[in-house]
């Protein structure tokens, strides 16, 4: 039946062992020294378009000063999901150095403190957090559009990452055929055992028809089986990318 197969399945699936170091080294990739960080600002509605405007300039000039160790991987509007919000997704190679002298540079740099204070006036709140990715994910590279955007965001049972990860190890396999995975994080300061996962779909048909395939592939069953009891809450953002977004 099918809880048995699905056991017998387990038992020859590569797992990682929790005991033997912190799931931040277990499951992140060793090849990369990459941090990342995402940032979600909640904006007054009528000030929607000055602040898109305004991020999009600051955005490109760091992206153009190499004297900057960040990119900005995404940028974009929340379109079903949590109104009048932006969300940006940073990448800083060198890990936590590099965030550090991004953030002692930017400190100092008096544009940079102009544009804060701009900003501040069109925000109602901010959050942020830090986040590593997974090292069986794809890396996050640009691409072209017109694309929409869904992050799906899982918040764990503490304890439950590593479980978590060794299901998803087997399981992104199903989800390549269209092209759909971007990337797949976790987090490491802020809203602790976090996960987020990034898709791109066409438009919001093509997803509702990719991620009906998915059940149409053997092994699929078991990891949704397997991982929704790891789940407290969850929920979906769908993103249209700014303009300037390497992600369209």
């Amino acid at each position: 039946n099918f809880l048995s197969s699905c056991w017998f399945r387990s038992l020859f699936v590569h797992k990682v062992d929790a005991r033997k170091d912190a799931h931040s080294n277990l499951l992140s990739k060793k090849e990369t020294s990459n941090l990342y960080k995402i940032q979600f600002h909640n904006i007054k509605p009528e000030c929607l378009e000055a602040y898109n405007s305004l991020e999009a300039e600051v955005q490109k000039r760091l992206h153009q000063d190499q004297d900057y160790p960040c990119e900005v991987v995404g940028s974009w509007n929340t379109w079903y999901g949590e109104q009048d919000q932006s969300v940006h997704l940073w990448r800083y190679t060198g890990g936590y150095p590099a965030l550090t002298e991004c953030l002692q540079k930017l400190n100092n740099n008096k544009e940079y403190l102009e544009f804060r204070k701009e900003r501040a006036k069109m925000l109602i709140s901010r959050r942020n957090q830090l986040l590593l990715e997974f090292s069986f994910w794809n890396e996050p590279l640009p691409r072209p559009g017109p694309n929409i955007y869904e992050m799906r965001t899982y918040y764990l049972k503490p304890g439950t990452m590593i479980e978590w990860g060794n299901h998803w190890a087997r399981a992104i396999k199903y989800r390549q055929e269209n092209n759909e995975a971007v990337g797949g994080f976790f987090s490491q300061i802020g809203d602790l055992y976090v996960v987020h996962h990034l898709w791109a779909y066409e438009n919001l048909q093509t997803r509702e028809e990719t991620r009906n395939s998915a059940w149409q592939k053997e092994g699929w069953d078991a990891n949704v089986y397997y991982t929704v009891p790891l789940i407290r809450s969850m929920e979906s953002r769908i993103m249209i990318p700014t303009k300037i977004s390497p992600l369209q």
